[in-house]
């Protein structure tokens, strides 16, 4: 994650006001070149996004998945676009509100608001995805028999994808800022991004909920979002290319083990749990 500590000044004082219809950024290679790498960037970034709703919404009724899928990403484009255009007070959620001292492990970090929502985000997608596999392998039977798909209520839904949206855009708009510097190819990177997370949300819902071993690991590669955010939050930092390096490893020896038991009767999860409502 880019720190937006380290941005110019000089343009971060430019994004309230104009640059969003210099339509001549777009003419020259190197604004397309910026256009397209931005775009590349936070399709990347809206992974965890894509996999966290489409586990989220298969826990509602089948006739309202589809919409709740759509909903939660234009909540994410909204979050994300919120931000962009508030970027000066994105900035100021950087300067340390406090700080803490404990000598013991070695801790010495002044704590931002931003720090306080990554600490947030990443403790609540802990708990769910932790929750979830622990419910998926270990639910008892009156659980099984008293949930499952179609049992969740949509507002508590939206409103846990309101959250982690919020969560989610701040980074992708930290690393817009830090990597971009036209608010047209910026903004622009968004609409193309969550185009794309649109149009392959409901195929990665799908996939995941047809294969149990897949919802699993994409559950195990939550968890790993939210240790990420954590470390973030406490002034650390983790290279997400190597996180999602580990991912498509993951993925690709589950494709491999998927054709060698395809003969073989699939993996059954227990499907009752609601753990995921509010």
């Amino acid at each position: 994650m880019h720190s937006a500590a380290t941005l110019p000044a000089t343009f971060l004082g430019t994004l309230p006001g104009g640059g969003l219809f210099d339509f001549h950024v777009l003419a020259q290679p190197a604004g397309l070149t910026a256009l397209l790498t931005l775009t590349l960037m936070e399709v990347i970034l809206g992974i965890d996004n894509v996999v966290f709703i489409a586990i989220l919404v298969g826990k509602l009724p089948k006739h309202q998945q589809r919409f709740a899928r759509n909903l939660g990403m234009a909540l994410a484009l909204v979050c994300r676009l919120g931000l962009l255009f508030s970027i000066s007070w994105v900035m100021r959620l950087t300067k340390p509100l406090f700080s803490v001292t404990w000598g013991a492990v070695g801790l010495d970090h002044g704590f931002s608001g931003r720090d306080l929502i990554l600490l947030g985000g990443g403790l609540f997608l802990i708990g769910k995805a932790s929750t979830e596999i622990y419910h998926k392998l270990e639910g008892d039977d009156h659980a099984a028999a008293a949930g499952g798909a179609g049992t969740a209520r949509f507002g508590p839904m939206i409103f846990q994808i309101i959250l982690l949206d919020l969560v989610f855009s701040l980074d992708s708009v930290i690393t817009a800022v830090g990597m971009a510097r036209s608010l047209l190819v910026m903004v622009l990177a968004m609409f193309v991004a969550v185009g794309v997370m649109v149009a392959s949300a409901g195929l990665v819902g799908d996939f995941v909920h047809r294969h149990p071993s897949v919802k699993i690991l994409a559950l195990s590669f939550l968890n790993l979002i939210g240790v990420m955010l954590l470390v973030e939050g406490m002034g650390g930092h983790m290279n997400k290319g190597y996180i999602y390096s580990a991912m498509a490893f993951s993925l690709l020896v589950e494709f491999l083990n998927m054709r060698l038991r395809r003969k073989s009767p699939p993996v059954e999860l227990r499907d009752g749990t609601d753990v995921l409502r509010t």
